[in-house]
């Protein structure tokens, strides 16, 4: 039924303004802003839609992520550029705040509206 939709997933924030800035700026992705929202151009060529949502509370789980060859680099760098790399309880995290298995290399960060994002290493 849906299998050639062009179909695109989104989250909210508290503060579109605030979201832009990040997005935009620190994180360097092309951000399209649209009848109050954002659309976010991933490398991917896919699109995520950041809308307003006044009782916005964040994610829980991770609402986005972006693979990196090197993540010692990309921790690195989100560090350089003011963000805090989170820790969770369950997760064996090194000094950088990268948990080295199981699985791929991953760290948690957070945007402005608390939602959670990841890089991650894979392969």
């Amino acid at each position: 039924m849906f299998g050639s939709s062009k179909a695109f997933s989104g989250f909210a924030v508290d503060d579109i303004d605030r979201a832009r800035g990040f997005y935009g700026e620190t994180l360097g992705l092309d951000v399209t802003a649209d009848e109050g929202m954002l659309r976010l151009h991933l490398g991917s060529g896919a699109d995520v839609l950041v809308y307003p949502k006044d009782n916005h509370v964040p994610a829980t789980f991770t609402v986005l992520n972006f693979p990196v060859e090197d993540i010692e680099q990309a921790v690195d760098e989100l560090v350089r550029r003011g963000i805090d790399i989170q820790r969770y309880p369950g997760f064996d995290a090194d000094e950088k705040g990268i948990v080295r298995g199981p699985g791929p290399l991953v760290a948690w960060f957070t945007d402005p509206a608390g939602n959670v994002l990841s890089v991650v290493q894979i392969g």
